[in-house]
């Protein structure tokens, strides 16, 4: 069997003429680059070269196999570019799953983006606030809120800051009031989600490092995050939302935030998948490609503040 390294050693020395300069060029001892090329003439059982203490040339055999070593160095040197060209092209298939809010009404339009530049890629969107099995159901990568519960998941923080935003129309403040306190929020009537298959009902805020949890009630419970937003805005209750699924409404004044003093809860996003095989060029340049218009989109502008709504003084149901 031929090595590679020994053709190379020949190939180097016929076209410089000397073993030690074959042996410079590839960082090895002369002694080693004689030794490869000895043992090169003994697999092939003819002598490549004719050697004196000035000189050293190719024998008629060496002449001829020069050109078929050199055009195997040649196929093999294209054969790993290609791979290497193959490991970064971005193509194949994606199957992602999203949130629901966050999906339709934020990630489509940068997703469609995202393909017409590469338009070999394929994406199979899953929008659900359901937390999908990545181990069982056919998904190559989700978004999640939240640190993910499970150590064996590969996850990329693409919002590590992110948190959630106590918030309501402005037609429900001006009925109800704002809440000054987190235990004020008993009073009020608040929009509940189902997380995974847990019902998000003790919100937690915290303030000079004092934490608050407050057990709230309300008339809606969905699973569908985009739900829950939707029966803010028509002034239904107090919605508990991500700041990434509210921020346009919150600029535009759409929502308005509550208990401003105090920080909500973290709900950093992910991105998450069972393997890190299957981090491949398609998904890592679809993370970084999220992560930074994210990161652009938070720091576009800061969103409106309402101070002139009365608190709730007299709190009442919705």
């Amino acid at each position: 069997m031929v090595r590679l390294e020994d053709l190379q050693i020949f190939v180097l020395a016929a076209d410089l003429g000397s073993f030690s300069a074959a042996a410079r060029e590839m960082d090895i001892t002369p002694a080693v680059a004689s030794a490869a090329l000895k043992r090169l003439e003994q697999t092939l059982g003819v002598r490549l070269f004719v050697r004196t203490t000035r000189s050293l040339r190719l024998t008629p055999e060496g002449l001829r196999y020069q050109e078929y070593a050199r055009s195997a160095l040649t196929t093999l040197a294209t054969g790993q570019q290609q791979l290497n060209q193959d490991k970064q092209r971005i193509d194949g298939n994606i199957v992602l799953s999203m949130p629901s809010d966050l999906g339709r009404n934020l990630l489509l339009p940068w997703l469609d983006s995202f393909q017409q530049q590469h338009p070999a890629l394929s994406l199979h969107l899953r929008i659900s606030d359901r937390l999908v099995d990545l181990y069982r159901q056919p998904v190559d990568v989700a978004l999640r809120y939240g640190e993910p519960q499970d150590s064996s998941l590969v996850a990329r923080a693409l919002v590590p800051e992110n948190r959630r935003v106590l918030c309501a129309s402005p037609a429900y403040f001006a009925r109800h009031g704002q809440p000054l306190h987190p235990d004020e929020l008993k009073q009020h009537n608040c929009l509940r989600m189902i997380l995974g298959q847990t019902l998000h009902d003790r919100w937690q805020f915290k303030r000079d490092d004092e934490a608050h949890h407050v057990a709230v009630s309300g008339n809606r419970i969905s699973d569908d995050g985009e739900l829950v937003r939707r029966w803010a805005l028509a002034g239904h209750g107090l919605a508990y939302k991500s700041r990434l699924d509210i921020w346009d409404d919150l600029k535009t004044g759409r929502l308005i935030p509550a208990l401003t003093d105090y920080k909500g809860e973290a709900t950093p996003l992910y991105l998450v998948t069972a393997h890190r095989q299957l981090l491949s060029p398609a998904v890592n340049a679809l993370g970084a490609w999220l992560q930074s218009h994210l990161q652009n989109y938070l720091n576009l502008s800061e969103p409106r503040t309402q101070s002139t709504l009365a608190p709730s003084a007299d709190s009442k149901g919705p």
